[in-house]
C-alpha cells in the first residue's frame, strides 16, 4: 500500500469517516462516457469514495409512522449537502496538500446527465454524472441488492457517498467477494404497490462481481406513501427509497440474520409495519 493511501486511511479514521474505498482507473473502462468519472478528469488515475452513515434512528419516525420530516433533514438533504460535503472537501484538501489534484463530485442523479451541449464532438454532454452504485462495487465497499439499492457490510442500506477523482495512482481495494443480499424477496413481498417483480430479474457484472436485480416499476415508487421520498435534485429522477418500507424491511432482515457490522442492543422492527396501498388504504401497525 502506498504511503499516500495509508495516510488517507488514517485521515479518514481520525475524521470519523465511516466508509472509504479506492478503485483504479482500469475498473471503469466498461462505463459509458456520460457515467464515467474519468470523463470529468481525463488525467485522473483513481476514484475514492467516502461514505457517511444514515443513522438508524433517523428511520425510526418513518418506521413508526409518526415523523417523516427529520429523515429528510438529517439523512438526505443535510447528510449530502452539509455533513458529507464537508468530509469530501476535507479529503480533497488533504490530497491537494500532498501535491496531487483532487476533484470532488456530488452524487447527482444519473437522470440529470446530458443537460448541456458537448464542448467538442469527442466529449460527452455536460453534466457528466458518475454511476455511484457502480463505483461502490468497484471500490470494494459493497454490492447492489435485488431491490436495486447499494448495500454495505457495515450498514446495509444506511449510507450516502461522495466521490473524489485524483491523479494520484492508488491501488484498488479488493472487490467484495461474499454476498450481502440473500435474495430473500421480503422487499418484494411487503411492497403494498407490487412495484418489485421477482419474476423479472437481470444479472449484472461489475468488476467480476455478479449481482441480480429485480425489475422495479419506479412509477409506482414515485407515488409510494410508505417512506419513499421524491428526488430533491431532479424531479423526474427515481425517488429516494432508503426509508421506504421495502428497504426498511431489508435492513431489518439483514440485522436479524446478523449480516451487518453495525449492531444494536434492540431490534429495529418489533411489530408489524404499517402500510398504505395504491388506493390510499392504510393498514395500521399492530
Amino acid at each position: 500500500m502506498s504511503d499516500l493511501k495509508k495516510s488517507l486511511k488514517a485521515f479518514a479514521e481520525q475524521s470519523d469517516i465511516d466508509l472509504i474505498g479506492f478503485a483504479a482507473r482500469d475498473r471503469f473502462t466498461d462505463l459509458a462516457p456520460e457515467l464515467n468519472p474519468f470523463s470529468i478528469f481525463p488525467e485522473g488515475n483513481t476514484v475514492i469514495l467516502i461514505g457517511e452513515r444514515i443513522t438508524r434512528g433517523s428511520l425510526r419516525g418513518i418506521e413508526e409512522g409518526s415523523n417523516f420530516n427529520d429523515y429528510g433533514f438529517y439523512s438526505y438533504k443535510s447528510l449530502d449537502d452539509v455533513f458529507n460535503a464537508q468530509t469530501c472537501y476535507d479529503v480533497t484538501c488533504f490530497i491537494e496538500d500532498h501535491g496531487f489534484e483532487a476533484v470532488p463530485v456530488f452524487p447527482n442523479p444519473p437522470e440529470s446527465s446530458g443537460m448541456g451541449r458537448p464542448v467538442s464532438p469527442e466529449k460527452p454532454a455536460p453534466n457528466v454524472t458518475p454511476d455511484f452504485a457502480y463505483a461502490v462495487v468497484a471500490c470494494g465497499l459493497g454490492e447492489i441488492s435485488l431491490n436495486d439499492e447499494v448495500l454495505t457490510q457495515e450498514y446495509g442500506t444506511r449510507q450516502r457517498f461522495q466521490m473524489i477523482i485524483t491523479d494520484a495512482s492508488l491501488e484498488s481495494d479488493p472487490v467484495l467477494e461474499q454476498n450481502i443480499c440473500d435474495r430473500c424477496g421480503k422487499c418484494a413481498a411487503i411492497c403494498p404497490l407490487n412495484a418489485i417483480d421477482m419474476n423479472k430479474t437481470e444479472k449484472i457484472t461489475i468488476c467480476g462481481k455478479e449481482m441480480e436485480i429485480a425489475s422495479i416499476d419506479m412509477t409506482k415508487c414515485a407515488i409510494c406513501k410508505n417512506g419513499a421520498v421524491p428526488n430533491r435534485l431532479y424531479a423526474s429522477a427515481s425517488p429516494d427509497r432508503i426509508a421506504a418500507l421495502c428497504n426498511r424491511t431489508c435492513l431489518d432482515h439483514l440485522e436479524k440474520t446478523k449480516k451487518l457490522g453495525n449492531k444494536f442492543a434492540n431490534a429495529f422492527r418489533t411489530r408489524e409495519p404499517w402500510t398504505i396501498d395504491v388506493y390510499g388504504k392504510t393498514s395500521e401497525a399492530e
